[in-house]
């Protein structure tokens, strides 16, 4: 199919972006998350104006969705055809409400049913070996543990925890103010194992850049900051989990999110409270946190069965 990049629909979405960043204030990560979904649409859409939305045009955009496969062969999940279907409406809202068009709808275009979203969490035996995998001795070794601890440590997102630079790390209160989705600024805090892991992994760098964890240790020592080309990519990152996982053995093969949802569970099993929990996580609304409840279930089942009733005297 023809790209449709320089038409009227395309130069509308331009605008949008325009506005999602002079306006809104969205990040870059979220400009280029919409862009990729609004490109697909472009793709996939014989539209070329706004005026054209309507019905069957929407209708036909989903069941180009179910046909559509990744470079891989892949489905698209229903999850990820729901974030298409969301950034379409954000985008036919931005139509109505700052262009003053009369378009379609943005409620009516209905999102697909999904089931409850399963969150992978690792037991405790796997989350210690994993956390103790890589070498203390090596300077990569260093660097990778202080990676998985401050994954757990925290619940950072990749792209957070890629970004973070060696001034955002405050030992003295063992904090870190983190910019997350929506530019939002939120505070997370460091472990025990976490701040020990840092500080040794630290103590091991020569150079003065300011990437907090960056590739090519010894090169670095010669260039001057800031350093931007030997920060770790996001896939560099998310090799390194795989790789650790892979040497722990452990089979449900667990991603740096993986790490996030561990936190967040073992957070609700000690006791914290759900609102304390997605401040923590970054999370817009409390519904989102609320997935991790249904990992819980179990132990308050349990608490349940040991503690409710009526007790004979």
């Amino acid at each position: 199919m023809k790209l449709q990049f320089h038409s009227p629909l395309a130069s509308a979405i331009n605008r949008y972006f325009s506005f999602l960043k002079s306006e809104e204030n969205k990040s870059t990560l979220t400009v280029q998350n919409y862009r990729q979904s609004l490109d697909l649409f472009l793709t996939q859409s014989p539209l070329q104006d706004v005026k054209g939305f309507s019905k069957e045009a929407v209708r036909a955009y989903k069941e180009k969705l179910h046909e559509f496969r990744t470079r891989q062969g892949k489905e698209l999940s229903i999850r990820t055809k729901n974030h298409h279907l969301t950034v379409l409406r954000a985008f036919l809202r931005y139509l109505i409400q700052e262009e003053e068009l009369d378009t379609y709808p943005p409620d009516r275009v209905k999102r697909f049913k999904e089931e409850q979203r399963k969150v992978k969490v690792l037991y405790i035996d796997d989350l210690k070996r994993l956390l103790e995998a890589p070498d203390h001795e090596s300077k990569d070794g260093k660097r990778d543990r202080a990676i998985l601890q401050l994954f757990f440590s925290t619940g950072l997102r990749l792209a957070e925890l890629r970004s973070l630079n060696r001034k955002d790390l405050n030992f003295q209160t063992r904090e870190i103010s983190v910019r997350g989705k929506r530019n939002k600024l939120r505070v997370v805090f460091l472990s025990d194992a976490a701040v020990d892991a840092l500080q040794t992994y630290l103590n091991v760098r020569l150079d003065h850049l300011h990437p907090l964890f960056i590739h090519y240790n010894d090169k670095a020592a010669q260039e001057m900051p800031p350093g931007e080309n030997f920060r770790l990519t996001s896939n560099a990152i998310y090799r390194i989990v795989k790789k650790y996982a892979r040497m722990a053995g452990i089979v449900s093969d667990p991603s740096p999110h993986t790490l996030r949802h561990s936190f967040a569970t073992n957070l609700l099993q000690n006791g914290a409270d759900l609102r304390s929990v997605q401040e923590m996580l970054g999370h817009k609304d409390l519904s989102t946190t609320q997935i991790y409840t249904h990992v819980t279930d179990p132990q308050l089942k349990e608490a349940h069965r040991k503690f409710h009733g009526l007790r004979k005297e």
